[in-house]
């Protein structure tokens, strides 16, 4: 009896995880000008708090052009709270234009 509900169950939730993955968002990328970064440390804080938000997908931080790329699902998060997440962490940005 088992065995017999098990193929229509796997089946089922195969479906639901394909419908899940169709309508989900598409990862967006954003360029943050996070221009009072000092030292080599600062990428190191900035990246750790935007991993922090969740739905940050992938930070990267950068001490040379003082700018943070982000990836992120949208359904999640949003620019603005990218945003506050640098800075509370004491670095403010601003989207790169």
């Amino acid at each position: 009896m088992l065995k017999r509900m098990a193929l229509p169950f796997f089946l089922l939730l195969s479906l639901l995880a394909s419908i899940n993955a169709v309508y989900a968002a598409e990862p967006e990328t954003v360029v943050l000008d996070i221009p009072n970064m000092t030292c080599n440390f600062c990428p190191i804080t900035i990246r750790k708090a935007l991993n922090k938000v969740d739905g940050v997908i992938k930070a990267e931080a950068s001490f040379e052009t003082k700018t943070a790329t982000v990836s992120f699902d949208p359904d999640k998060t949003n620019v603005e709270e990218l945003i506050k997440a640098t800075t509370n962490a004491g670095y403010p940005a601003t989207i790169k234009k």
